[in-house]
């Protein structure tokens, strides 16, 4: 693995997992690469399950920044030298030379923006990591039908990453990635602004894929490197908070992409729609 890569990770009261992340790097890549946590929990004290790890540096914004903004947070500390931004949630862990799969694949082409990896479930079953930019009705056939008919067409559009399940395949070129783990050319990065702040949690990775697809740089999923994700380790406590993020991070999402003046009827459908459904989960868990 390049010396100028540098992996970022974000923390809410997350020790444990950064401790299991960090320590399965190792074997992900020949070289140990600089680590930079930023810890979004200031009440939670990573400095002494970080000793062990004399490549990580702690990064104490102070307050809870949310995901993207904490990512551009830690890219405005990086090196001058630093080429690759290996952007990972805490409760990944990296599969045996997956950071350098990556990167192989990621430096072969200079129009490559983000490159990640297939990501396994706690069961072992794939998490579709690579996904087409979401229309309303793709997206509205997804959100509606998955839970009772997951081979549904909409849904089969839109999980891209059930074509490629196999850890041969190769590269697939895709609308966006999962943001629990990209490794992001940092050019590419500063080009488009980084991360839109806007975006506490949620859809601020499908908003990164899109604006570097317009951008002219590639999105690529590499099946060929494995991570483990165990999935929401640090949210589990806070569903309704996430969940009333998820569904304002996808209204933010939507208005954006359809912002001119003309298609307020959309956003308005789309901000009812995106209300009902929240409302519907919220009696389901109650």
């Amino acid at each position: 693995m390049s010396s100028t890569t540098t992996l970022v990770v974000v923390s809410y009261f997350s020790r444990h997992d950064v401790v299991a992340c960090l320590s399965s790097v190792p074997a992900a890549s020949i070289q140990n690469p600089p680590v930079l946590v930023v810890n979004n929990a200031p009440t939670d004290d990573l400095q002494p399950v970080l000793e062990p790890f004399p490549t990580a540096t702690l990064l104490d914004p102070g307050a809870n920044l949310g995901y993207g903004r904490a990512v551009n947070y830690a890219v405005s500390q990086l090196d001058p030298a630093t080429e690759w931004i290996l952007v990972t949630n805490p409760d990944v862990e990296f599969g045996p030379g997956s950071i350098d799969e990556l990167l192989a694949v990621a430096t072969s082409d200079e129009r490559i923006g983000v490159v990640g990896p297939r990501i396994t479930n706690d069961d072992g079953t794939i998490y579709p990591s690579a996904r087409d930019l979401p229309s309303l009705t793709v997206g509205a056939g997804h959100a509606v039908l998955h839970r009772v008919w997951p081979e549904n067409p909409w849904s089969k559009r839109y999980l891209k990453a059930d074509r490629s399940k196999t850890p041969g395949s190769e590269p697939l070129q895709s609308g966006w990635l999962s943001g629990a783990c990209l490794l992001v050319r940092r050019s590419a990065f500063e080009q488009i602004g980084g991360f839109d702040d806007r975006f506490f949690m949620y859809f601020e990775d499908v908003d990164l894929g899109e604006r570097l697809g317009l951008a002219g740089w590639k999105v690529l999923y590499v099946p060929s490197a494995s991570v483990h994700h165990a999935g929401g380790t640090s949210t589990r406590d806070h569903s309704a908070a996430m969940l009333q993020a998820h569904h304002h991070s996808a209204y933010l999402y939507l208005a954006k992409r359809y912002h001119r003046w003309y298609q307020l009827p959309v956003r308005v459908a789309v901000r009812a729609g995106l209300a009902a459904r929240a409302a519907a989960s919220s009696l389901r868990s109650s």
